[in-house]
């Protein structure tokens, strides 16, 4: 395949997941493409909620529809124009080791390998391996080749050039040891944290609370944290979280809710909370779940030096014209495609695997 066809069946594979909606009764009247395949996403979409008691189906759907608006003809266009594919050679198999900590986590990763001309094989995580081989069988669909491209294993990794995992900061010493003699992509924990100024619009403010719930808290790109200032109120801030109270009706969720406020009593620590949500003044990144973390500052110059300082640790800075590579606030799980985890450039570690 030539890569304007590889560009062509993306963008189409984007417009079957932008289908997809909340309810499955309404798909089923939508126009269909290819029914069988429509039926079979929305019974594995179900079935992914079933097996991962953190996934239920909007957001599973949000995930699809975000993925639907970053696999535009105009985004992939943007996206690979970038690179030189010309100097492409031998196809090479690369092997993607996969997280379960949102619905697709490792779907970029995937995408990458077959758009730069490689054979991609996917060890899924067992938390979410129902999804993906179902939009692998939608790119068959549209082209057959792609069957020769696209592997799926349980088993132990064999016969692969190259490798993509993704893991705890454990797991990421057993895979540098273990892939130590092949090139690859190992990525470690990171969190992410937002700027607050005290000036922050209601606006702004309830977006931050999707940065924050969206998956539970379970994503890199999660804010974890929030650094304010000196006397900040939170008053404004938990009026703003409000809209995602219903969360503390998810068991899993509220389990740890109170196995966590309990924890944080026993030890006599200072906590804000209101209900659904455990503040703790925590110089860490990464709060446990239904807890977040915040650290005050006296000077937004000394701030900006921390941040940059952490950069390894952080996956995302959400802020207001306070610093380069800030993301929006409420943007956080709508990246695009040339924003890699990370920050290491995917395609071009695979344009230069010879």
């Amino acid at each position: 395949m030539r890569i304007h066809e590889r560009k062509s069946y993306f963008a189409k594979l984007g417009k079957f997941m932008g289908q997809f909606s909340n309810s499955s009764e309404e798909n089923l009247e939508k126009p269909l493409e290819n029914k069988e395949l429509f039926k079979r996403m929305n019974e594995k979409i179900d079935s992914a909620v079933h097996y991962n008691g953190w996934f239920n189906r909007e957001s599973v759907i949000f995930a699809f529809q975000q993925w639907s608006k970053a696999l535009s003809e105009e985004k992939i266009e943007k996206w690979i124009s970038q690179y030189d594919f010309n100097k492409f050679s031998t196809p090479k198999t690369v092997a993607v080791i996969m997280a379960g900590n949102i619905p697709l986590v490792g779907f970029h990763d995937f995408i990458s390998v077959l758009m730069a001309g490689h054979k991609v094989l996917v060890k899924p995580s067992g938390n979410d391996k129902q999804l993906l081989p179902v939009l692998a069988e939608y790119l068959f669909f549209l082209n057959p080749e792609f069957k020769n491209f696209i592997q799926f294993t349980e088993d132990k990794l064999q016969n692969f050039d190259a490798v993509i995992a993704t893991g705890s900061n454990n797991t990421s010493r057993y895979f540098e040891y273990y892939f130590r003699n092949k090139k690859s992509i190992i990525r470690k924990n990171r969190n992410s944290v937002a700027v607050l100024t005290g000036k922050e619009s209601k606006e702004q403010l309830e977006a931050l609370s999707n940065d924050i719930f969206r998956y539970y808290g379970l994503g890199c790109r999660n804010v974890s944290k929030i650094y304010v200032p000196e006397n900040y109120d939170f008053d404004k801030f938990f009026q703003a979280m409000y809209q995602w109270r219903e969360t503390i009706n998810h068991a899993k969720y509220s389990n740890n809710y109170d196995y966590n406020k309990a924890v944080y009593l026993m030890s006599e620590f200072k906590l804000l909370e209101n209900g659904f949500l455990i503040l703790k003044e925590d110089k860490s990144f990464g709060s446990p779940i239904a807890s977040l973390f915040y650290e005050r500052y006296s000077s937004e110059e000394e701030l900006q030096k921390k941040l940059q300082q952490d950069e390894e640790k952080i996956q995302c800075v959400v802020a207001s014209e306070f610093m380069e590579n800030e993301i929006l606030f409420g943007k956080t799980q709508q990246p695009e495609l040339w924003d890699y985890a990370d920050n290491v450039d995917t395609i071009s570690f695979l344009l230069n695997l010879d």
